[in-house]
């Protein structure tokens, strides 16, 4: 609730300060006494873009400010995403330089236009014959009667329901459109997915191909050099061997007289043994490493069926085309199982979608009960207002099309006339008549919900 305006400096205003009733408070005066300098200034403070020069004397700040009780509109969460310090009583200052810069402030904490803006919306509510065609916006002809009849709940339980519907229709959208593009290579996937399992790689299996196909190509060379070691090794007259053998007896013999020739002796033995080793490793070697053409034609061949696969398919590892391999599996898969998995998404909406008509019908149901009521209500407020002849009808009409707020078009019918037949309110209802009868509609939503300061212009 509004409880006071001081503007400073604006317009043709130099100082001015008021402080408001809580319930009605009404302003008259002749065209130019200065009404509407009052809306622009609040219009200002609540966020509006300054157009052309605000300030009276163009060598001082022009200065809005306004106290609100915000106690139950329940605005803490504003303040908490926003940074500010909330309180039941707040005050707000809008301060324009003779520059045309603007400061803008919440209980003296600075804040951007934007966010006074938001806030100034649940703040006041101000309504010209202009605005007043909001009575042509279904949205707010359906919300009207969602808060007569208390529909909170139901229509956040239908929202969230809708959310779910829309969802699965998207879901829906793009599986069809992903069938459609994989169909068209269905047949292309099935060769390539075929040619794939036919070649049956394995994982490291090309590293392991190349290093063997590298010995082979090598092996009489290979075979040549283990030869030479076990020759150099085995030699009966000067193998390493044969040598080191000897060596180690003669350290062994020497006894008492070089107490360090044991030890030597020992180390030796390893060696031997080692050695031993080695030339029975590199005669295994001979025996296993053997050039034949077959063998390497078979390994050559693999390793080209690798080769032209990764280049058909532009791998730029053999980890890659495992990868394209599994990637054109799961596209096969996806047409060969998507039948299946398109019918049961389509039974999950066609189930979301019964949920959410039933709960939409259920809107429906609590509009209709409460509309009787509504129409008699404005009807009877409005003779108060002078209209004796005035009637209103609500007139509610179930769709097919899921909306946001359910499946019923509603529209509000007006005659200022008894024996006229009643039209849509927003084409036959004069300023004026707009003007009472958004009179009326807050101050039935007044009764049901929390409102903001209405401010009424031009209601005559």
């Amino acid at each position: 609730m509004l409880k006071s305006l001081t503007i400073e400096n604006y317009a043709l205003i130099e100082s001015l300060s008021v402080e408001w009733d809580e319930h009605l408070n009404i302003i008259t005066g002749e065209t130019g006494a200065g009404k509407s300098i009052l809306l622009g200034a609040l219009g200002l403070l609540l966020g509006a873009k300054n157009e052309g020069q605000a300030t009276k004397d163009l060598e001082r700040n022009c200065v809005v400010e306004a106290t609100f009780d915000i106690k139950g509109h329940n605005l803490e969460a504003f303040f908490e995403d926003n940074d500010l310090d909330y309180a039941d009583e707040i005050t707000i200052r809008r301060v324009i330089t003779p520059a045309g810069k603007s400061r803008s402030f919440v209980d003296d904490m600075p804040v951007q236009l934007t966010i006074l803006k938001e806030l100034g919306a649940h703040l006041v509510d101000i309504h010209s014959q202009h605005q007043n065609l909001i009575l042509a916006n279904e949205d707010f002809r359906i919300s009207t009667l969602d808060t007569i009849a208390e529909n909170g709940e139901t229509l956040l339980q239908y929202t969230t329901l809708l959310s779910k519907v829309n969802a699965l229709r998207a879901e829906h959208r793009k599986m069809l459109s992903e069938m459609d593009a994989a169909r068209k290579d269905e047949e292309w996937l099935r060769y390539t997915v075929e040619e794939f399992r036919a070649a049956k790689l394995k994982s490291g299996e090309k590293a392991e191909v190349e290093q063997l196909l590298a010995t082979l190509e090598s092996a009489d060379r290979i075979n040549e050099t283990l030869t030479a070691l076990r020759n150099s090794l085995d030699d009966e007259e000067m193998g390493a061997i044969l040598l080191l053998s000897r060596s180690g007896r003669d350290l062994e013999g020497l006894g008492d007289r070089y107490a360090e020739g044991e030890a030597l002796a020992e180390r030796l033995k390893s060696v031997v043994a080692e050695l031993k080793d080695i030339s029975a490793y590199a005669a295994d070697e001979v025996e296993r490493i053997d050039a034949e053409p077959e063998r390497l034609q078979q390994l050559s061949d693999r390793l080209n069926t690798i080769y032209s696969l990764e280049m058909k398919h532009r791998a730029e590892s053999y980890d890659d085309l495992l990868a394209k391999y599994a990637e054109f599996e799961a596209r096969l898969a996806t047409i060969d199982n998507s039948d299946t998995e398109l019918k049961a998404l389509e039974a999950r909406i066609s189930e979301a979608e019964a949920e959410c008509r039933g709960v939409a019908e259920q809107l429906h149901d609590k509009r209709c009960e409460v509309s009787s009521a509504f129409e008699q209500r404005m009807v009877t407020t409005l003779q108060l207002l002078g209209m004796e002849d005035a009637q209103f009808v609500v007139r509610i009409e179930p769709t097919e099309q899921f909306t946001p707020s359910g499946t019923d078009s509603v529209a509000f019918l007006f005659s200022s006339n008894r024996t006229a037949k009643p039209g849509a309110v927003e084409r036959i209802a004069s300023g004026g008549e707009m003007s009472r009868i958004m009179l009326v509609i807050k101050a039935i939503l007044a009764e049901k919900k929390m409102l903001p300061t209405v401010i009424f212009d031009e209601i005559d």
